[in-house]
């Protein structure tokens, strides 16, 4: 790994989970030695139950690594010495060219390992978050211990809470009008969130007329739009916080010319691109919004079934974007938070860097120039 690679390696290695990095070292540190921890592993190899898996924004000269084009990749590293990080780290791609004969050679797992079959279901998710991320496992029938999940009971409450008054308009549909029933709303939205949606939710199916198959995978969708929208509404304040941070924030030293011209660059590009994707957020939640309403206000189901349909395409739209902006408010209030250590010049070029990468337009390339810092 070169010089750069290994610094943010050391970075990541002291920071917990994000939307964008599983950091399991992080997990193993903290609860290694708990009983919880060894009875229901993440991962059964060793290695990969203590690597970091980061959803990585393939650069130009990584595209050939796959198969099939794509934008955004999951990568695997493994520290070589996890008491060391400067020793570096191997690192690859879930279904990178020879994929199953890199894992074999790294781990000595064959194609049939269940860690295999975990890998590829964390590539399928837009992002990494905690509730998302162990809603995917359980509906494949994997139950990790909690500690792997940074999920409070209180932010499980108040996102029950916001789901129940975002239902609240079907629940009355089902009910046949009259006052929401407020209990209805509460076991429904339970149902949902844990993927478990009962007679009433099989009635709504066939309104819309769609398969199981259809049917199961855009309630899943539709289940991340509502945490989606949920984690929108509670970040929009630490957003806006972080993008003026972003501007004022300023390392410790003396930079030389070409990173005080990437710094000063830097700030207003990077201020400016996480408010855009914010807005990008908002215009593809309005879309199920949309749908929604002409399912509830204007009782005609099509909108709301053609959302189902596109869900998944929509949803990996969404987590991309709105990942990013929680990696970056995740990762900023961890290193800039009260009792942080000073920042120096080529780490905050480093986490720059890695900000507006993650931000960076599906159709645009960080431009040469930026990496030359």
């Amino acid at each position: 790994m070169t010089d750069r690679a290994i610094r943010n390696l050391a970075h990541l290695r002291r920071s917990a989970s994000t939307a964008r990095v599983l950091n399991l070292l992080n997990v193993h540190d903290e609860h290694g030695k708990t009983e919880d921890w060894a009875a229901r592993p993440f991962f059964q190899t060793p290695a990969l139950n203590q690597s970091l898996i980061i959803k990585h924004r393939l650069r130009r000269d990584e595209l050939d690594s796959f198969h099939l084009r794509r934008q955004v990749a999951t990568k695997i590293i493994v520290p070589i010495d996890n008491s060391d990080l400067k020793a570096g780290g191997r690192y690859m791609f879930v279904d990178q060219r020879n994929f199953e004969r890199s894992l074999q050679e790294a781990f000595g797992i064959e194609p049939e390992h269940p860690d295999v079959r975990i890998l590829r279901l964390l590539d399928k998710l837009p992002s990494l978050d905690p509730f998302l991320l162990r809603e995917q496992l359980r509906r494949e029938g994997v139950e990790a211990a909690p500690c792997y999940f940074a999920i409070s009971e209180a932010d499980m409450e108040r996102m029950i809470k916001f789901v129940e008054d975002e239902i609240a308009p079907l629940v009355n549909l089902c009910l046949g009008g009259g006052a929401v029933n407020e209990e209805a709303s509460r076991t429904l939205a339970s149902k949902i969130l844990s993927d478990d949606p009962g007679d009433r939710m099989e009635a709504l199916r066939e309104t819309l007329r769609l398969s199981p198959e259809n049917y199961a995978e855009g309630i899943f969708c539709w289940k991340g739009f509502l945490y989606y929208k949920w984690v929108l509404n509670s970040l929009m304040g630490e957003v806006v916080e972080v993008a003026q941070s972003v501007v004022t924030t300023k390392p410790i030293g003396k930079p030389d010319p070409t990173a005080k011209e990437y710094l000063d660059r830097g700030r207003k590009v990077l201020s400016e691109r996480i408010m855009t994707t914010i807005d990008e957020v908002g215009r593809t939640l309005r879309i199920y919004d949309n749908a929604y309403a002409e399912l509830t206000v204007e009782s005609r189901p099509i909108a709301f079934r053609d959302f189902l349909l596109n869900a998944p395409t929509l949803f990996a739209r969404l987590g991309e974007q709105l990942g990013a902006v929680q990696h970056v408010v995740s990762f900023w209030r961890f290193r800039f938070g009260p009792n942080s250590a000073p920042v120096a010049v080529d780490e905050l070029i480093d986490i720059f860097m890695d900000f507006e990468t993650g931000l960076a337009d599906r159709n645009q390339e960080v431009g040469q120039s930026h990496m030359a810092a």
